[in-house]
């Protein structure tokens, strides 16, 4: 079931438009990410999609409201965490937390209960009293994301969520998105530029530039559509492996390195594979074993822009 919907959403700023004709949905506990260089369109999206923008034109919906008419009532359903953490630096984390917990409309008997959960899966419950002020970056981003789940909202909007935090920080962060995803149905809308975590997090992506949609799909239907040769590992006997070598290459693919046993090859079609093996087979090639890599989102992301006629 949809709870964001898109519609030729498009927003100008002067001549420029940051969010071009913009078609997609989003399903309820779907970890959805927008991938995209700066100035892509990926936080004018988020802003439009939370009420903070009016679209240029086209429509929009997210949990069945518009944004633009409900955004107050939307608002109190969604957290979010942009670039900019805005909090005061003035209180402690706890004092950050109660009251922006008053303000999401979180009962006052359990504020205290749930400023003591988060602050403890955030690593922050040692330094709770302590002024904002003094915090690292990193602690200042999960004190921020702590907040953005006070009122456990349905719909995450999550903007470079890992800046700032180290990779035991950034692992138990990664851990949490997927838990409220996988076992409480949260919806997680992901921008990114870290594509190794888009790649371990997210079951959709969408990728943007200048505004413009170049690609929607999981991970997977991307390479498969965008860069469909796979790398292949051959184990085989290594009296054969000369002659492997020619039939791969009489097949159009390369051998990119040659062990005493194996073959890694590239630019194989994964509906070349078929054929290569039974051409490897007729030829007397002992082959006791294929392996191949699908291409990861980062090779897929710089084949699109490629494509696109951009330098990545």
């Amino acid at each position: 079931m949809p709870v964001i919907e898109t519609a030729h959403l498009t927003r100008l700023f002067g001549e420029t438009r940051a969010v071009d004709d913009l078609t997609l949905t989003v399903n309820q506990g779907e970890i959805f990410g927008m991938l995209g260089h700066n100035g892509a369109g990926k936080t004018t999206t988020i802003r439009l999609l939370n009420g903070l923008l009016e679209p240029s034109a086209g429509t929009l919906r997210v949990l069945g409201l518009d944004p633009t008419r409900q955004g107050p009532q939307l608002r109190g359903q969604t957290g979010v965490l942009t670039e900019t953490s805005s909090l005061d630096e003035r209180l402690s984390a706890w004092d950050n937390l109660a009251f922006f917990g008053a303000i999401y409309g979180v009962p006052a008997r359990q504020i205290p209960a749930r400023v003591t959960q988060l602050l403890e899966t955030f690593g922050l419950a040692e330094r709770s009293q302590e002024r904002v002020a003094a915090y690292s970056k990193g602690m200042k981003q999960r004190l921020a994301l702590a907040r953005a789940l006070l009122h456990a909202p349905q719909v995450i909007f999550l903007d470079e969520p890992a800046a700032g935090l180290d990779p035991v920080a950034t692992r138990q962060l990664h851990d949490l998105i997927l838990h409220l995803s996988r076992h409480e149905g949260r919806t997680i809308f992901l921008c990114t530029h870290n594509l190794a975590e888009a790649q371990r997090l997210c079951d959709r992506v969408a990728v943007l530039q200048q505004g413009r949609l170049l690609a929607l799909g999981s991970p997977i239907e991307l390479a498969q559509r965008i860069a469909p040769a796979v790398q292949l590992r051959l184990e085989l006997e290594p009296v054969d492996v000369a002659q492997a070598a020619q039939v791969i290459e009489r097949a159009g693919a390369t051998v990119a390195q040659t062990e005493a046993a194996a073959l890694l090859v590239d630019g194989a079609a994964r509906a070349q594979i078929p054929a290569l093996v039974r051409a490897l087979v007729q030829a007397g090639v002992r082959l006791y074993r294929l392996d191949y890599a699908e291409p990861s989102l980062e090779e897929v992301y710089f084949a699109l822009h490629r494509m696109q006629g951009e330098k990545p």
